[in-house]
């Protein structure tokens, strides 16, 4: 079994699980708000956190904020699993191809402390 597990933020259409799961059963997807997630609105350094204890690398399109609180999560010492940072110019195809690449290619422990902007692949 694959150890990438993602966390889409809320802002992260609904629609990005639902054709995730329905190419890869068996990959877990799971969306802020979602039953065991952190609720919808809590900070995103509160996100952070419960990435790190749950082992799940986050999808988000923050692309300003989630820099900063990802530098200073890791000055305080802590770790992240990964954060992926949607292309507002992909397609939701293209989107779903490159999650589902990353999810069969590679491991978690890959993306530890990295913040990456997707495409990966070009």
């Amino acid at each position: 079994m694959n150890s990438i597990r993602y966390l889409l933020d809320e802002h992260v259409d609904p629609a990005l699980r639902t054709q995730l799961i329905r190419h890869e059963p068996d990959l877990v997807v799971w969306i802020i708000g979602d039953p065991g997630a952190p609720k919808r609105g809590v900070p995103d350094p509160e996100i952070l956190l419960w990435c790190e204890a749950n082992g799940f690398l986050l999808v988000t399109a923050n692309r300003t904020s989630m820099p900063v609180h990802l530098r200073a999560h890791l000055a305080a010492g802590y770790h992240v699993p990964g954060i992926f940072v949607l292309n507002p110019g992909m397609t939701m195809g293209a989107t779903i191809d490159e999650l589902l690449l990353i999810w069969g290619a590679s491991e978690a422990k890959e993306y530890r402390d990295l913040l990456l902007y997707l495409p990966l692949t070009y």
